[in-house]
């Protein structure tokens, strides 16, 4: 779009403001060689243009993933103005919930990603000049931590500066409620609606950024025994008498993020010492240089951790994202001895069925006691029915969600939940969000017995599937330039619905932004075939894609009928992706 003299001085006006007022020297320094560049010669000064109206057309949308960005100047991007503004609006709300009734309180949590401890800091700043009782987590640290601090300090509201596992140019701030501001399950969890609109309202672009009072000093540095305690809380999860086990070889990798250290300490508590980190990836490092991607779920993410599996004759890798909220895990096949990333809905049936063993067995504390009563297993809509039918076969109860861990973690009386996107929460009791860490340490737990016994990962997925039906998932993500496409795919396979997925009839097509009894509305669209072959579409809610979901079950007779059994799957499988591509006009 071509702007004319009236909007560029305008954009131009908004820039050199926000240059005066950014605390920031880089920042403020962007934007004025972006002025400069409009008078340079007209290729230049063009792009310039194009910069200075993408970072000053609206601003970041604060929402139930908070917040989350590219670097940068400008109110759509991550920088200290942004977050100074944020903070502002969460301390608002904070006082505005308190009232005259009791101090609010805070902890605030960071990881090594460009500008996460600045950050932090301008947020502990804001809070302490507005009254919040604040607190400052000692170093750079997993998500699970700043998690487990928000309930083991019983703060009202909990910050983290991460983006996770975006690239390296972005940043993040995930809000999280506790303390008095949320009561019953979705105490300690990230924010939901209506929250998130309520601190959306208080912040405010249009003041001047001086007029929000930010303190040199006054919050609390939190002992690093924060740390220990966690650590600790996570080792009492393993079943030392019930599963003895500790012979086995793991291949650590954390990405380059914050989780290495915390997730050596917890195996090694927990009693596992042959632990091998993967040297190249095992200090955080901000630039992520060993990976496209830092995200476990993108191809050839685990390349160096499969390598180095291989070289030491390992028996399991675990791969944690940048935050450590998120576990990958990869073993050998012993069916063809090659090494294979396991799918997120494939640990998370597995992590299901170990742990209904726990409880049945009495290794497991559900809601304070050794019993069976109120279990309560939960999973995203987009992840495998699978889980349903584990919960089922042990008499346990079974929620299905929205997507996102700030759904799963608010069920009632949850035992434990997960999502396809390598999330798990395995002790909603200590962390009430998806933890890498604790779910990486039952992994662990969990292969060791199996070894023992002569038995693989692979060997309880053939059971899971001789039981319950061969449960096969794919995805396709479309990633897009332009945000608006996604709003044009969804409307018009609202206009035009698939009548038929690899042959299957639509017998069920539910439009999920209409909302049901059971889950609130959210724009996606859920098909269901004659032969229960399911498809979900949806926009992604951190990332510019549209993402499809796909699974089919295949019925099973015996151990023997496996083979066949996936490759007719994968068939069926190629061929919903063929009919989804085409529906989508790909």
């Amino acid at each position: 779009m071509t702007l004319n003299p009236t909007e560029l001085d305008e954009l131009v006006t908004a820039a050199q403001t926000w240059a005066d007022e950014d605390p920031d020297p880089a920042t403020a320094a962007e934007l004025r060689s972006l002025i400069t560049a409009l008078k340079g010669e007209e290729s230049a000064a063009a792009a310039a243009a194009e910069e200075l109206e993408d970072r000053f057309t609206g601003t970041l949308e604060f929402g139930t993933a908070g917040l989350r960005a590219a670097l940068g100047a400008g109110p759509r991007r991550m920088n200290r103005v942004v977050v100074r503004r944020t903070a502002a609006g969460i301390a608002s709300f904070l006082q505005d919930t308190s009232g005259d009734r009791y101090t609010p309180s805070a902890v605030i949590g960071y990881d090594a990603r460009h500008n996460s401890r600045a950050f932090a800091l301008e947020t502990a700043a804001v809070f302490s000049a507005a009254g919040i009782e604040t607190f400052l987590l000692p170093c750079t640290l997993p998500t699970p931590v700043l998690a487990y601090a928000v309930r083991a300090l019983d703060t009202d509201a909990g910050v983290m500066v991460t983006a996770s596992h975006n690239p390296a140019a972005d940043n993040g701030y995930k809000v999280y409620l506790g303390g008095h501001t949320v009561k019953g399950p979705g105490k300690g969890a990230q924010i939901v609606a209506p929250y998130d609109a309520e601190i959306a309202s208080r912040i405010n672009y249009a003041v001047p950024l001086a007029s929000i009072e930010t303190a040199p000093e006054g919050w609390t540095d939190v002992s690093e025994s924060i740390v220990a305690d966690y650590i600790s809380a996570v080792d009492r999860l393993v079943a030392r008498d019930r599963y003895p086990e500790r012979e086995l070889k793991i291949v650590l990798t954390s990405l380059h993020g914050v989780g290495g250290d915390t997730m050596k300490s917890v195996l090694k508590d927990a009693g596992f010492r042959k632990v091998i980190p993967v040297a190249a990836q095992a200090d955080p490092d901000p630039d992520f240089p060993t990976v496209a991607f830092p995200n476990p779920e993108e191809p050839g993410a685990l390349d160096l951790a499969l390598e180095t599996a291989v070289e030491h004759d390992a028996d399991l890798v675990i791969a944690n994202d940048p935050d450590a909220d998120r576990v990958a895990v990869a073993a050998k096949n012993p069916a063809d001895g090659q090494w294979r990333m396991l799918r997120g809905d494939e640990v998370g049936a597995l992590l299901g069925r170990h742990l209904t063993r726990r409880i049945a067995s009495g290794h497991w504390k559900v809601r304070g006691e050794k019993t069976r009563t109120g279990v309560v297993f939960a999973n995203s809509i987009v992840s495998s029915r699978l889980l349903a039918r584990v919960a089922e076969a042990a008499g346990f109860a079974h929620v299905e969600t929205l997507t996102g861990f700030k759904w799963i973690s608010r069920v009632p009386h949850l035992t434990y939940g997960y999502e396809e996107a390598l999330g798990y929460c395995v002790a909603p009791g200590l962390v009430r969000d998806k933890d890498g860490i604790s779910a990486g340490l039952l992994v662990a737990e969990m292969a060791a017995a199996l070894k023992a016994g002569g038995r693989t990962l692979f060997d309880e997925l053939d059971d899971l599937a001789v039981q319950h039906g061969l449960h096969l998932t794919d995805q396709l993500s479309v990633r897009v330039s332009d945000l608006g496409l996604l709003g044009t795919m969804m409307a018009q396979l609202r206009v035009e619905p698939p009548v038929s997925f690899a042959g299957s009839p639509v017998e069920s097509a539910v439009d999920l932004s209409l909302g049901s009894a059971e889950l609130p509305p959210t724009d996606g669209l859920k098909y269901v075939t004659r032969d229960n072959t399911r498809v979900i579409i949806r926009p992604s809610g951190t990332e510019p894609k549209l993402k499809c979901y796909l699974e089919v079950i295949v019925p099973v007779e015996s151990a023997a009928d496996l083979p066949a059994a996936r490759k007719a799957g994968r068939a069926q499988l190629d061929a919903v992706l063929a009919d989804v591509n085409a529906a989508l006009g790909l």
